[in-house]
Parts: structure tokens; sequence; C-alpha cells
């Protein structure tokens, strides 16, 4: 009888198996499935718990991207020529959390060295690689409408995720900043 209760050795434990269940995900989302979370939250402070439970300097960007009204994109207006991913998640696509440290190249004023075109055919690549949901989230972004697809998430309800003030600057940092200049 003991031997039956006895588990292969190369199996998990019942424990780490429930344990990894209860963590499993929560830092492989989608900034699509997060910000579905936020949308799916039924009060502000919900969805501000969400923005601070899945906080990543990537989600940060992409919603500066499409809150600050001083990040300019220099793309053409709408959605470009390009195919959607037909992979399904957690296959063959690229995530928009790595991704993001490219979208510099886009906003106005940051990349002068590459042209226009470039510019163009390097974003259709981008959202190419993406998912297809983490693609359309990124032409919201760039076209500033992601408050009009995710209900709930508002200028307010990321600022006092980040703890940004009005000009989208994270309010903690300053403060320090100012701290040790004296």
């Amino acid at each position: 009888m003991a031997d039956e209760l006895k588990q292969h050795p190369s199996l998990m434990s019942r424990t780490s198996m429930e344990a990894m269940a209860r963590t499993a995900g929560s830092t492989d989302l989608l900034f699509s499935e997060v910000l579905t979370k936020v949308n799916n939250a039924k009060d502000k402070a919900k969805k501000v718990e969400v923005l601070k439970q899945y906080d990543h300097p990537s989600l940060r960007m992409i919603l500066k991207g499409s809150f600050d009204p001083t990040v300019e994109w220099e793309l053409p207006e709408g959605t470009p020529p390009y195919m959607a991913n037909p992979s399904p998640k957690g296959t063959e696509h690229s995530i928009l959390k790595t991704e993001a440290k490219r979208l510099w190249h886009f906003i106005k004023g940051a990349d002068n060295k590459t042209t226009r075109t470039q510019k163009e055919t390097l974003f259709i690549q981008m959202l190419e690689g993406l998912h297809s949901e983490e693609a359309n989230l990124l032409l919201n972004v760039k076209n500033k409408e992601l408050h009009r697809v995710y209900k709930g998430l508002s200028d307010s309800v990321v600022k006092e995720a980040f703890g940004w003030n009005e000009l989208y600057q994270d309010v903690r940092k300053l403060e320090q900043n100012k701290n040790i200049k004296g």
C-alpha cells in the first residue's frame, strides 16, 4: 500500500503542481490579456490593482504611448496593410513585452536616422510578428484609442496605478531625485 502512494521521482509532487497552477501565467500574460483583466475589473480600485499586479516597464511604455498627449507617433493614421499572425497564443509569435523596447523608433523626434518608409516597414513587420490580439492593441495605442477598447482603462486609472503626475512622470522617482540633489 505504501508503494502505491509513492510517486515517480521524475514527476512533480502534488503540492508543487498546485503551487504552479496558482501562479501559472501570472508573468506570461499577453498585454492584451492584462488589459482585458482591467476591462473586467468591477471598479477603479480593482483596475488599479490589476495594473499594479502586472506592472512592467514595457506595459508602462505602451500605456504612456496611448495616454500621454506629448507622445506623437510618426506613423500614418489608421491601420497599415499587414497580415495578422495566425499562430495561437504561446506559440510562434513575438510578444509586446519584449517588442516594446523598439517602439521609440516610431515616436516623433526620437529617431531621426531612420526614414519614414523604413519606420512604416518596421512597424508592419512588428505587427505581423505579434499575436493578433497584441497587434490590435498596438494599433489602438498608436491611434490613442485604448480607452475606447478597454472599458474603464482611463487616464486617471493609469496615473494612479503607476504614480504618474499630469506630465506622465513617476512622482516617486522625481521625489527621490529631488532628495538626492539636496
